[in-house]
């Protein structure tokens, strides 16, 4: 009888492509991903089969013109296609770990197993801070690398999509002069997310919700850090408006997202806790701490990949210190479109409408 033989030249390829998947399932990102252009994070591989150091991601706007009726003539009443793209730089990312016990090993999957957990935990944890530092990025640019000039630079670009504290009043092109001028009762609140909203359905142009097809519905996403979201779901929960309007609207019980640290949602937003995001290094009034929100629409952060995770192996010291390591290439940029006249000038966030609130350490 002929006996079939697993192809050890394919156990490695097995394993990074079980790893890949595995490690972006398991991200809390996961269900905001998708490769088209109503994914809030949008993913693109246009590099996986190519040479090159950056991804396109195309960027249109909604159509706003009002068409023709009747027997109206339509040529010559065409609407210009709002366009633009965006150009995310890719670069390799690597880690390795080491083992010295290998007289347990027996294989070179054994060796990439035995160090999947940490790897593929380390590769969750970059995914992860890469996303959430995109959310605050300031014109491609980490927000804690940012110059003042860049800040408020970034600020009068997207003054119809940010907000300081609890009212549009607040608004100031200097940014340190906004935020220094919250003070620390400009807590994140329902009304004050509802306003984020608004700001993204009235901006030029607006920021599309996302379409969920389980509910068939579009939502907006709305990332909270750890000490605003205590503050919007915990300021007298039995007059809270939001804290209400979950408990008594929806699933009752233990599976209450209230409960569970579920996402709760409110006013056609579905609001999650994002724990990483961080404190802004200025303060507000008499020295108040500011957290940043952010209300997320179709194509805020682009996620472009040129190589999926690959596995390495190495030896050492006499064959008895031996590594695994992964590797892949990518970049992650919160998308951004010009409003001058090229897709570099006058840049304004395509996606987010970012909030500044007054959240006190415990």
């Amino acid at each position: 009888m002929a006996q079939t033989y697993a192809v050890s030249g394919l156990t490695p390829q097995q394993w990074d492509s079980e790893f890949f998947t595995d490690y972006v399932r398991s991200s809390r990102f996961k269900r905001y991903m998708g490769t088209d252009e109503g994914s809030i994070i949008q993913l693109k591989e246009d590099l996986a089969k190519k040479k090159g150091d950056s991804v396109t991601f195309a960027l249109v706007n909604e159509l706003v013109g009002d068409g023709v009726t009747g027997n109206q003539t339509l040529k010559g009443n065409e609407e210009r296609l709002g366009s633009r793209s965006h150009k995310v730089t890719v670069d390799v990312l690597r880690h390795a770990v080491a083992v010295d016990d290998w007289d347990v090993q027996k294989s070179v999957i054994d060796l990439r197993n035995a160090a999947k957990t940490q790897l593929r935990e380390w590769a969750q944890k970059k995914l992860r801070d890469g996303i959430t530092n995109a959310l605050g990025q300031i014109d491609g640019v980490n927000y804690t690398s940012s110059s003042a000039a860049q800040r408020n630079t970034w600020t009068a670009n997207n003054s119809d999509r940010v907000l300081f504290g609890l009212t549009t009043s607040n608004y100031n092109a200097t940014f340190a002069t906004a935020v220094g001028g919250l003070s620390a009762g400009e807590q994140c609140s329902p009304n004050a997310l509802s306003l984020m909203k608004r700001l993204a359905q009235a901006g030029s142009p607006k920021i599309k919700p996302v379409y969920v097809r389980e509910m068939d519905q579009e939502w907006y996403v709305v990332f909270v850090g750890p000490k605003a979201w205590r503050d919007l779901t915990e300021d007298n929960p039995t007059t809270n408006v939001l804290t209400l309007a979950n408990r008594d609207a929806r699933v009752r019980g233990v599976d209450n997202p209230l409960f569970t640290g579920d996402s709760l949602v409110w006013d056609g937003m579905i609001l999650r806790e994002l724990p990483e995001i961080a404190a802004l290094d200025v303060s507000g009034s008499s020295g108040a701490r500011i957290e940043p929100v952010y209300l997320c629409g179709a194509q805020a952060v682009g996620l472009a990949w040129a190589q999926r995770t690959k596995s390495t192996t190495d030896t050492d010291d006499y064959e008895f210190l031996h590594g695994v390591g992964v590797q892949e290439i990518r970049g992650i940029e919160k998308l951004r479109f010009g409003t001058g006249a090229s897709d570099l000038t006058t840049p304004k966030d395509h996606g987010i409408v970012t909030g500044f609130f007054a959240a006190a350490n415990d």
